[in-house]
């Protein structure tokens, strides 16, 4: 089976730190919202390649909009040289962010350097050496990125040592043991506690957080958390940094996670679904937080045909209103994932917004253990059914749908019936340890 060789090949080639893997596809094509194996068989996609699909796969708009720049030039730096096509999506992107403040933007490949040049920034703000980030986040691979990250994946080696991580409000598993709304916000009192004790606030440059923390468990803050941490910054002359690399650009409903709590930051980051699959990631901030030292470059970041690619993007999410189709969808979505809520009591909690929703699974609703194994066996089994979907946590038990803005109700509906026969189906063991053995965490 060619599958199955390929697989096999790829073990002699990869470590596995390369990569995540929830079941043995290889792919052949993809269009809309729509996935083929090696085999043929087709797949609804309810991964978009981890939020990246957010206008479908293969846009014929966004593929000639690519090659009409790339055929006229295939490689320019713009850390020497200019582009109209690159400065046009910096403008677009200064236009379409929040705030009305002069803004500067730097670009990259990934969220991962997104998220480094504003390590970078932050720690070479005067006088202020210190970061505040969450536990549970995920903001990149390269080193500044992964210091301020707080997910158990991104913990195995020693990070930088001037960032101080607190508590995400993760009202499911509240750290302090408190409940939502009676809690007084203990979250936000704990921070007034570390910038009063480790981290004194003349010492902080800025704090980095996650509007919709997706890999840490697709966990949604509540209101008075953003506004009071908004306004704790403000208070302590802090910025504010919205980590969007997977939740901007429509897919929380609005063209930014940050502005469904009403509040705007100094600078936010944007990747995966900038380019549509193109490698391009952006920092946009204000002008003042960019200080010469803090020299972050690269010599293909930027490319005027991804660029054009990227302007694309951005057109069609306004034009056809995208992020209007994710709030009314995912609506919809929330609403029928709760109608499982209500059959399976695997199932300790659901939650979302727009299209990015969590099914966090336990074994026990009343001691909320984590199902981990189970998770992997129900996205594997989903897998098997035609739907792809991963699993995040920080315990790895909490089954992910980020599908490509473009859907409907119908693939929501249809998405539903795969799922709750795969829960079914696990819970009556016909997934087996065996198959999931390379599967389980990550």
């Amino acid at each position: 089976m060619k599958e199955k060789n390929i697989i096999e090949r790829e073990k002699k080639v990869y470590p596995e730190t390369f990569f995540i893997r929830f079941y043995p596809m290889v792919v052949a094509k993809a269009k809309g919202f729509k996935v083929w194996d090696q085999n043929g068989k087709e797949y609804l996609d309810f991964n978009a390649s981890w939020a990246v699909a957010n206008v479908g796969y293969n846009n014929e708009r966004i593929i000639n909009s690519f090659i009409e720049v790339y055929k006229e030039i295939t490689a320019l730096s713009l850390t020497t040289f200019s582009h109209e096509k690159s400065l046009e999506l910096a403008e677009e992107l200064i236009k379409i962010t929040p705030g009305s403040f002069d803004k500067k933007v730097i670009f990259g490949f990934s969220g991962s350097d997104a998220n480094e040049a504003v390590y970078k920034v932050l720690s070479t703000r005067k006088g202020r050496f210190r970061i505040i980030s969450f536990t549970g986040s995920y903001h990149g691979q390269t080193m500044g990125a992964y210091s301020m990250s707080g997910h158990p994946a991104l913990s195995k080696i020693r990070g930088l040592n001037n960032v101080v991580k607190v508590p995400y409000p993760y009202c499911y598993r509240c750290p302090f043991n408190e409940s939502y709304p009676g809690c007084s916000l203990a979250c936000i009192e704990y921070i007034k506690h570390v910038m009063k004790t480790i981290a004194p606030s003349q010492s902080v440059s800025g704090i980095v957080v996650e509007p919709f923390q997706s890999d840490g468990g697709d966990i949604l803050p509540p209101l008075e958390f953003m506004k009071e941490l908004k306004r704790l910054c403000e208070e302590n002359d802090i910025w504010l940094i919205s980590d969007e690399v997977k939740v901007g650009l429509g897919r929380t409903g609005k063209i930014w996670g940050i502005e469904n709590f009403d509040i705007i930051p100094d600078g936010l980051t944007v990747g995966k679904p900038l380019g549509s699959g193109l490698p391009i990631s952006a920092f946009i901030a204000k002008s003042e937080m960019f200080s010469p030292d803090a020299m972050h470059l690269f010599t293909l970041a930027g490319h005027p045909a991804i660029a054009a690619a990227a302007l694309a993007t951005i057109k069609i999410i306004i034009e056809e209103k995208l992020h209007e189709n994710a709030k009314f969808v995912g609506e919809y979505l929330l609403k029928r994932l709760k109608e499982l809520y209500d059959k399976y009591e695997i199932i300790g909690d659901v939650r979302g917004i727009g299209l990015i929703a969590g099914i966090e699974l336990v074994k026990n609703r009343r001691s909320k253990e984590p199902a981990k194994i189970e998770t992997a066996k129900i996205v594997y089994r989903l897998w098997q059914l035609g739907l792809l979907t991963s699993y995040v946590g920080i315990h790895s038990n909490v089954i992910e749908l980020t599908p490509p803005l473009i859907i409907s109700k119908k693939e929501v509906d249809e998405a539903i019936e795969k799922i709750d026969v795969a829960i079914n189906d696990v819970i009556k063991g016909k997934v087996s340890d065996e198959e999931i053995k390379e599967y389980a965490g990550w």
